[in-house]
């Protein structure tokens, strides 16, 4: 630890905004771990529709378009960021980190040391983990992973035997584990079948992957020019990102389960087109967060709507588990340097990659 440099280079968010907001430094401190946190060496890091939307305001009460990565003018002041209340800045952003333990505190797990990790980004009360309201999330209620170091608690990490590099490995927790907490919350199993919109996305296309391990049929739906990229992920069918009539698309089909992250204005043809006593489960609104629901379509046909966003206890072990097992593979668009972080992030939002964008140190 002797040789542990004073300061890093690091990505600094300033506040909400635009892409300005973002500052480089060469000299910002480097983090201290806490008795109860482990300190790690980041080699990768992904990108998320969380640090989009926490920079430009998103999550406010007061925007109701698509996810554009636009400045918002008016935001509302206590409404901003993913958890309802306002975050800090500066802020480092990132929360998809993989790299190498290099110290840990005197109450963390000293084995991590020396392992390579992945970070789950749900930062909790470890003695009340499961209370919703006392939750956070890393790279937005504390500093995450677009720098060449960080820290977060123990319990955190989980060290990876896999022989994936580190980017690939980075463009898991946070899509894969979205996507797991979604088909939890809808039950999903064999004898389902299972609607994606957005499927060239990282949570869409793992919510391919994870929906065909628990043995249920997978209809994707994405850009025509991405169809070729969504088929080796392995659904049964992949329909047009936007289909003129979805209904006469999907004729022949019971659709059992809407998992979506796209909302906007195709939002009432998926609950449409659920079978009686179908799910709806839903964690982001890309296309828009503001809907048209026919509460008669709701409950003449017995549909049951469930949100996600914080996950399970076993998500991000199961995870890990499906990782090391190669139940499921990465699917890794571009990396970019993390002096680059607002090129990467313009890519990110034009969305014409499939998969996900990871930002390297």
């Amino acid at each position: 630890m002797a040789d542990l440099p004073k300061t890093m280079k690091a990505m600094v968010l300033t506040g909400h905004g635009g892409l300005d907001k973002y500052e480089w430094h060469d000299d910002w401190p480097v983090p201290v771990a806490a008795p109860d946190e482990v300190l790690i060496r980041v080699e990768a890091c992904g990108m998320n529709n969380t640090d989009v939307n926490t920079r430009s305001g998103w999550y406010s009460k007061d925007v109701t378009e698509a996810t554009t990565g636009g400045a918002h003018d008016s935001i509302g002041n206590d409404d901003p960021s993913w958890g309802g209340a306002a975050i800090r800045f500066p802020r480092i952003q990132g929360a998809d980190v993989v790299g190498t333990v290099i110290a840990a505190g005197a109450d963390a797990d000293a084995a991590l040391v020396g392992r390579r990790v992945m970070t789950d980004g749900w930062l909790r009360d470890w003695n009340d983990p499961m209370a919703l309201d006392k939750t956070g999330y890393f790279g937005s209620e504390c500093d995450g992973g677009y720098a060449e170091y960080t820290k977060t608690h123990f319990r955190n990490v989980a060290a990876v035997d896999s022989l994936l590099s580190s980017p690939e490995l980075a463009t898991f927790s946070c899509s894969y584990s979205t996507a797991e907490g979604m088909l939890s919350r809808a039950r999903v199993g064999a004898g389902d079948t299972v609607l994606i919109p957005g499927a060239s996305g990282g949570v869409g296309g793992a919510l391919i992957q994870l929906a065909n391990r628990r043995g249920a049929r997978t209809i994707a739906m994405a850009s025509a020019n991405k169809h070729s990229d969504v088929a080796a992920l392995g659904p049964d069918r992949i329909l047009p990102r936007t289909p003129h009539d979805l209904a006469a698309a999907l004729i022949g089909e019971k659709i059992t389960v809407v998992a979506d992250i796209v909302g906007g204005d195709g939002f009432p043809a998926l609950i449409d087109i659920l079978e009686r006593g179908g799910r709806y489960t839903c964690s982001g609104a890309i296309a828009g967060p503001m809907v048209e629901l026919d509460l008669r379509t709701m409950y003449l046909h017995d549909l049951t709507f469930t949100g996600s966003t914080v996950l399970a206890l076993n998500v991000f072990p199961d995870l890990v588990g499906y990782i090391e097992r190669g139940e499921v593979k990465p699917v890794l668009a571009a990396t970019y340097p993390l002096r680059k972080l607002c090129e990467a992030q313009i890519a990110f939002i034009g969305k014409r990659h499939t998969g996900n964008i990871v930002i390297v140190p």
